[in-house]
């Protein structure tokens, strides 16, 4: 990667230009894996108000030159005068209907899946004026509904976050963590504080945000491992089992990292645009009908 005359030029192990843009067009720009970056390109990025995300191969954040929001004070002292559920209740129910949606669209749906998506329609309902316990419930309540028929058919015990007790449990942990990296980008191209939450609770070193932010497109990942599945492309051959815990192994993590992330760029348009309207609802100070809704594809 280089600058010629103000574009940056992206060339091949040939030295084959791939990609040339100017700089004037460059909204932000993500290097994954490892790098050596000069003085140069971190000086262009403040001129030219760009800013520069340097993430792992499972694309982790490990670096970040923040340059045009990096003093959005203003939106700070928002997030932080913020203190109401309008946003939350939104996040939850835009989180139920994306599930009840994937469940609508099984071809050969039994009794019990038609009767999970009419109460999981009751549930989302609800939450327009839940308090933040009735909200934690609705949405538990709609998860395990959801989730026992999304992932029926499949080596499945159950949702249970982190415990690695089955081969999709792992995946899903996975897949989370490269949506959660995303989310965490996309926040920081406009100067959010991701510790400062407006429905998950606030701890030290928790980026409440990212996870408020990543409910409603939670449902990317579960469509594609389910879709993987049905193709095969998981295996239990690709796990090694420790202690009734399954770990992916080192050989298999390209191909993995390859289909999840696949899953969650066909929608890196639809989180952009999402995260750029939440910001420009929540500094308008906007009425909750205003802020976006993301709707998962068939």
């Amino acid at each position: 990667m280089s600058f010629k005359n103000d574009n940056l030029i992206i060339k091949d192990k040939e030295e084959k230009t791939v990609l040339q843009t100017t700089c004037h067009k460059i909204f932000s720009l993500w290097i994954v894996g490892g790098i050596t970056i000069t003085s140069g390109i971190l000086e262009r990025s403040k001129k030219f108000g760009f800013s520069i995300y340097m993430l792992s191969h499972s694309h982790k954040p490990y670096g970040l030159w923040n340059s045009a929001a990096e003093g959005n004070f203003l939106l700070r002292k928002k997030q932080y005068d913020y203190n109401d559920l309008s946003i939350a209740r939104r996040l939850v129910n835009n989180k139920i209907i994306n599930q009840t949606e994937l469940l609508k669209s099984i071809r050969s749906k039994s009794q019990d899946i038609k009767d999970a998506i009419e109460k999981m329609m009751e549930y989302a309902q609800q939450t327009a004026a839940a308090d933040l316990q009735t909200l934690l419930g609705l949405e538990g309540v709609s998860a395990r509904l959801y989730f026992s028929h999304w992932f029926a058919g499949m080596e499945w015990n159950g949702r249970r976050p982190r415990t690695k007790m089955d081969i999709v449990n792992t995946t899903l942990d996975i897949g989370y963590t490269y949506l959660f990296n995303i989310v965490e980008c996309m926040l920081n191209l406009y100067g959010f504080d991701l510790y400062r939450g407006v429905y998950h609770c606030c701890f030290y070193q928790r980026k409440s945000l990212v996870c408020d932010i990543e409910e409603p497109f939670r449902c990317i990942i579960d469509k594609q491992i389910k879709h993987s599945y049905g193709l095969k492309q998981m295996n239990k051959d690709d796990f090694r089992e420790q202690k009734g815990q399954y770990f992916l192994k080192i050989e298999k993590n390209k191909d993995y990292t390859r289909w999840l992330i696949q899953g969650i760029l066909e929608h890196k348009e639809d989180i952009f645009t999402y995260v750029q309207e939440y910001y420009r609802c929540f500094m308008r100070g906007k009425a909750i009908d205003h802020y976006p809704v993301f709707k998962i594809k068939e």
